[in-house]
Order: structure tokens, then sequence, then C-alpha cells
């Protein structure tokens, strides 16, 4: 019926839409937009018989097993293909039934690559914007899921906006004291990608983060909100990768430690009191 039924029933997709689940159709193709969650990227990129010209990667997050984001996954397993990473604020079912959606399209091969791509992304009501930052685009669509979930974990335990807003403004600062350290563009992190993403997922409900976080809030356990799902709130395993890497290059995110602990089965309140009890300091994290 050219429809996804499963997760958008309602949603008649283009006539020059062609549905298939055997890999071996996409041989031929220049691009290619891998969408698949982010632990089953490297499984899905090896089955391609031959490398697109172009693949640009739609999964967020941090591989589990190797600490890697996905361009680097990527580069191992498809060296020949050149590399762009779609990310921002982009809840599926809006930009479904087509309306206004802005992202970055962090491209590898900068200009050049960019002039390929964008006539088959943009769109009147999907407008990319141009950056050659890979890792600042992973950083920021990765980090929010986390912060997703801290955000989800304080509605649920009805602690209030103004908890909410101090939340998103230190997992932040935390995001940006990441991607200083990795590399990223504090502007790229600044833009759609980053706090744009950002925005979106610690303020709504049809976050699959936020939800997560709002039913451990309310004492459910990761195994009973996980239970039964099709869909995957990325942050889950993204939160313990993240913050393996943080201590490995020393940046501090307490935040992001907070939401590991809770999803390890610490005690949500017990861990937002420790948050509140931290040492006073500037907004830089320094002691005054």
């Amino acid at each position: 019926n050219n429809s996804n039924t499963k997760f958008l029933p309602s949603i008649s997709l283009s006539q020059n839409i062609s549905a298939t689940n055997d890999i071996s159709d996409l041989t031929d193709l220049d691009l290619i937009l891998a969408v698949t969650p982010a632990q089953h990227l490297r499984s899905t990129l090896c089955q391609l018989k031959k490398p697109p010209l172009d693949l640009i990667l739609c999964s967020k997050g941090i591989e589990t097993s190797t600490g890697l984001f996905m361009h680097d996954v990527a580069r191992e397993i498809l060296p020949e293909s050149n590399v762009a990473v779609l990310s921002g604020p982009t809840f599926a079912n809006e930009v479904a039934v087509g309306l206004p959606t802005a992202v970055t399209l962090a491209c590898s091969g900068g200009a050049k690559q960019w002039s390929r791509l964008i006539s088959a992304v943009a769109r009147p009501n999907f407008r990319p914007y141009f950056t050659a930052d890979l890792i600042g685009a992973e950083i920021g669509g990765s980090i929010k899921n986390v912060l997703a979930i801290a955000c989800g974990v304080v509605e649920g335990l009805k602690l209030g906006q103004n908890a909410r807003a101090a939340l998103i403004a230190r997992g932040y600062a935390e995001m940006l004291r990441f991607g200083d350290a990795l590399g990223g563009n504090p502007e790229t992190l600044s833009g759609l990608c980053g706090f744009g993403d950002l925005v979106l997922t610690c303020t709504s409900s049809s976050s699959r983060n936020f939800s997560l976080g709002h039913s451990l809030g309310e004492g459910l356990s990761v195994g009973d909100v996980v239970s039964g799902k099709e869909t995957v709130a990325e942050g889950l395993y993204t939160a313990p990768g993240l913050l393996r890497l943080a201590k490995k290059h020393k940046i501090e995110m307490p935040i992001v430690e907070a939401v590991v602990a809770i999803l390890e089965g610490a005690d949500p309140s017990n861990i937002v009191s420790e948050l509140l009890s931290r040492p006073l300091t500037t907004e830089k994290g320094e002691p005054v």
C-alpha cells in the first residue's frame, strides 16, 4: 500500500520510492542514506556489495564496542565513499507530512560534495545548512540524546520547568566542553545539529530519549521501559560510551555521568541530590 505501516501508517510514500529488504538492490546507487540504529550501522554497511560515491549518515550515537563515532565506522568499512552527516531537530512524523524543518549537512568532501548532494536532499520544507565539521555534527547529535534522558528524568520526578531549563543550559555547556576537546567547531554545536536538536529532544514527549528518562524518573527500570519496544532510544547506548570518552580526555560531564548512573540502576532522586550538592562555581566551572 506504499506506506510504512509500522511507524508512519497514515503517510503515503511517493510512487518514486520502492521498498526492498534485499540490500543487494542498493548496489548501483551513487548515494545512500544510512538510517539504521547506531549499534547496527557497521553490520549494515558490511553488507553493501559496492561502496557508493556518497554515503549520508543519519544515525546518531557512539558505537559501544569501539567508542567510535559513526563517520569513523563508515570510513573503516567504506573508505572509498565520501561520507556526510545529516543531523538536526527532526521528528520523522513532521518531516513526513512536509512541516518546515532545517538540518545540518556536514560534508567531508566540502563544497564539492555539498553541490552533489543538495539537489537530492533539499526540499522547499526541508532546508539543509552546510558545514565541513563532521565531528561537531556527530557530537551534537549524540550528546543531545543523553541530555534528553536527563530532562525526561527531571520531568518524571516533577522537579519543574526551572530545573529542566537549567539542565538544558548546563548540558549544553558539557556538549561544548566535549566538542572543544575532540576538535568540534563551537559554531556547529550552536547550530541546528547541536543546540537546535538539544532543544527539541529535551522539551518533547515525542522524543524517545525524553520518554525513556521520564519513565525512569517515575520509578520504572530500564528493562521495564525498553521491553517489547520496536523503536530505539539511542541515548541508552550512547551514554556509557560517551562517559568513557569523557574520562579518557579528562572532560568533566557530571550530567552525563548522572544519566549513566541512573541507567545502571541508581535512584534518580539520590542522583539529582548529588548533582545539586556539587561545589558552587562560575558557569565555566571555575572555582569562585
